[in-house]
C-alpha cells in the first residue's frame, strides 16, 4: 500500500535563500491565490478523513545539506483523554541523528492532525545543536503538561550530548528545550525515554522519569527525575551493582512505566541485546535497584541490512501488570525468523515464560520485528486490551535486493492470551527507499502504538520510491484508530 506523496506542512530556508526566491513568490502569488479559491471552493469542509484510512500526518520540509531528505523515521506516541500526541526524527543523517524532531497532534479523535516542528534544539530551529534523534513523548497529568525528551548532539556524534525536553500545555504549542542531563563536551549518551506518573492515588502523583545510557561509560544505565512537570531534573542517578557486578548496570533502550502504587518498573535490553532485564524504583525515583533478569533473547539477526535490533516495547494495564513484547526467534525452527514475544509481571521482579504473539504459523518463513506495544489503560488482566503494530518481511531469507517490508497490526482483548488475525497497514516497501544509517537502513529503532477513547493509534514510518533525487519517508497512522477485537 503506497501512500501519496507527502507535502510539506511548514518550509524552512536560508536568508540567502529567500532573498533569490523573493522575486518568484511574488509573481506566483496571484496565481497561487486563485488556485487555492479554486481548490476551496471544491473542498470539503473537514480535512477529517475515514475512519481506517492510513494518512500522512507529517513531512520533512527542510533543504540543508547533510541530511537525506525526505525522511522521516522512529515515532513515539502517547494519549490522554481526547489528545494523542507523537513526535519523530526530521531529516534523517547517515552519521547518526537528524535536522530536527517533529510532531504531529490530534485533538479530533486522530481522524485529522496537526503538526510542526519542534524550537530551540538544533541549528535549524534557532538552537545550539547539530542533529537530534530518539523522541519520546509524556503527559504529565498532575501538572498538565506534554512532554518530549529528545537526545541533542553536537558534530561530531557522537561527542557532544545533552538529553533535553521540550513542553507543551497543549501538545501544539512548544516551548524551548530544558536539559535534564549535559554530557558535553564528550558525553555519549543515547537512548533517551520519559514517563510520568500519572494515578492521582500514587504518593509520587506528577513525578517523571527519564531513562538514558552513557555510552562513554560502557552504556551505564542512568535516571533523572523532575517533580515540576519537567522544567527541572535531578542530576543522573546510576544503578547498584548486583552479584553479577558491573553487567547489571549497562544496558539500553529502557521504556520505564508507572503501576498505580508509584512504583516504576524499566524493562531494557542489555547491552550485547542477549537478554531482556528490568529494574525498578518505589520510591519515587530516589533510588534504584540493580537490573533483574525477564527473559533471554534468542536472536535471528534481520536481514537486508534494516536496523532492527530486538528492543523491548513496555506498557502497563490499570492494575498495574507491566508488558513487555520485543523480536524473538526461540519459537521458529532453527532460529530462522523471530516472532514477537511477550512477557508479563505484577511486580517487576518475576516475570512470565515469553509467550510466543501467533501472527502466522512457526514454518510462515516470515519474519516480525520493532514492535510498538499498546495497554488500554482503562482495562486490566484477563480483560486487558492489547494492540501492537510492527514491522514484517514475509520472507525471512530475503536480500536488500528483494526484502519487501510491511507495516502489521494485531490486538487481543484478552490481556494477550489470545490474538486477532494480522491486518496489513502499509507496504510493501523496498528497501532501496530508505534513508541510510551507520548501523544500517532505516525506519527506526522503535514505533509507537497508543490507545485513545478504546481505540489503538498505530504510527509509523511508510516510504515511498524515491523521486527527484529525494527520499519519500514519512510519518503515517490510521485515521480514527482501530479497534481491538481478539480472535
Amino acid at each position: 500500500m503506497m501512500l501519496p506523496r507527502a507535502q510539506p506542512t511548514r518550509l524552512t530556508a536560508s536568508p540567502s535563500d529567500a532573498s533569490s526566491r523573493a522575486a518568484q513568490r511574488a509573481g506566483r502569488l496571484l496565481a497561487l491565490i486563485a488556485a487555492l479559491l479554486l481548490v476551496a471552493s471544491l473542498a470539503p469542509a473537514s480535512f477529517a478523513k475515514p475512519r481506517g484510512e492510513v494518512i500522512r500526518i507529517s513531512a520533512d520540509p527542510y533543504t540543508d545539506p547533510g541530511a537525506q531528505h525526505a525522511t522521516e523515521v522512529e515515532p513515539d506516541s502517547f494519549a490522554s483523554g481526547s489528545t494523542v500526541v507523537s513526535a519523530f526524527q526530521v531529516a534523517r543523517r547517515v552519521a547518526g541523528g537528524a535536522s530536527n524532531i517533529g510532531w504531529a497532534t490530534s485533538e479530533r479523535g486522530g481522524r485529522a492532525f496537526e503538526s510542526g516542528f519542534l524550537p530551540g534544539i538544533t541549528k535549524l530551529a534557532g538552537g545550539t545543536f547539530d542533529v537530534a534523534s530518539d523522541p519520546s513523548v509524556a503527559y504529565d497529568a498532575r501538572h498538565r503538561v506534554w512532554l518530549i525528551s529528545s537526545l541533542a548532539h553536537v558534530d561530531p556524534i557522537p561527542l557532544g550530548a545533552e538529553i533535553v525536553v521540550s513542553r507543551s500545555p497543549d501538545g501544539v504549542h512548544w516551548g524551548n528545550p530544558v536539559t535534564v542531563a549535559d554530557g558535553r563536551p564528550s558525553g555519549g549518551f543515547d537512548k533517551n525515554w520519559t514517563t510520568c506518573d500519572n494515578s492521582a492515588s500514587s504518593p509520587f502523583f506528577g513525578h517523571c522519569y527519564t531513562e538514558f545510557d552513557d555510552n562513554d561509560q560502557g552504556d551505564r544505565i542512568e535516571m533523572s527525575t523532575s517533580t515540576d512537570g519537567g522544567k527541572t531534573w535531578s542530576a543522573p542517578q546510576g544503578l547498584p551493582a548486583g552479584e553479577q557486578g558491573i553487567y547489571t548496570q549497562l544496558g539500553l533502550a529502557g521504556q520505564p512505566v508507572v503501576q498505580p502504587d508509584g512504583t516504576v518498573v524499566v524493562p531494557i535490553n542489555n547491552l550485547i541485546h542477549t537478554e531482556i532485564r528490568a529494574f525498578r524504583s518505589t520510591d519515587g525515583g530516589d533510588s534504584w535497584t540493580t537490573t533483574v533478569s525477564v527473559s533471554p533473547i534468542s536472536r535471528h539477526v534481520v536481514a537486508g541490512g534494516l536496523r532492527a535490533a530486538p528492543d523491548p516495547s513496555a506498557e502497563t494495564d490499570r492494575a498495574g501488570n507491566v508488558y513487555v513484547v520485543w523480536q524473538d526467534c526461540r519459537f521458529r525452527p532453527g532460529c530462522s525468523s523471530n516472532d514477537l514475544v511477550l512477557s508479563k509481571s505484577a511486580d517487576g521482579l518475576n516475570w512470565s515464560s515469553p509467550a510466543r504473539i501467533p501472527i502466522d504459523s512457526v514454518n510462515s518463513g516470515a519474519d516480525h520485528f520493532i514492535p510498538g506495544l499498546a495497554v488500554d489503560s482503562h482495562t486490566a488482566g484477563d480483560h486487558a486490551r492489547l494492540a501492537l503494530t510492527y514491522y514484517t518481511y514475509p520472507r525471512a531469507d530475503c536480500t536488500v535486493a528483494t526484502c519487501e517490508l510491511n507495516v502489521g497490526f494485531v490486538s487481543s482483548v484478552d490481556g494477550g492470551a489470545t490474538w486477532s488475525e494480522p491486518r496489513e497497514l502499509a507496504g510493501p516497501m523496498r528497501l532501496d527507499w530508505l534513508p541510510i544509517t551507520i548501523q544500517g537502513l532505516m525506519v527506526g529503532d522503535y514505533i509507537s502504538t497508543s490507545f485513545m477513547h478504546k481505540r489503538a493509534f498505530p504510527f509509523f514510518a511508510v516510504a515511498n520510491p524515491p523521486s527527484g533525487g529525494l527520499y519519500d519517508e514519512a510519518i503515517a497512522t490510521v485515521s480514527g484508530g482501530l479497534r481491538a477485537v481478539g480472535r
